[in-house]
């Protein structure tokens, strides 16, 4: 049998290739609401970012996250988005 390929995603913070699922995936709704996904299926526009202080602030400082999404973001959300970060 073939391997089964794994899907690779790039960070926009560190602009590193990475596997799918070792990725955080920031997604705008359809309604325009900014929110973490983290099952990765969440309907609409998606930007992954590694599960790291570093990579999520270097995507806010050179407004990264906000070209990928297509939307401007306001401080609250990255502060939501930075608690979400929290993983063992």
């Amino acid at each position: 049998m073939k391997p089964k390929k794994v899907p690779q995603r790039m960070c926009v913070g560190c602009q590193t290739m990475k596997n799918k699922r070792e990725l955080l995936r920031v997604v705008r709704s359809p309604e325009g609401e900014i929110l973490l996904d983290p099952t990765g299926k969440k309907s609409g526009r998606g930007a992954y970012v590694c599960p790291t202080d570093a990579c999520l602030a270097k995507a806010v400082k050179e407004k990264r996250l906000e070209r990928a999404l297509e939307h401007s973001i306001s401080p609250e959300v990255y502060e939501q988005l930075r608690a979400g970060l929290v993983r063992p």
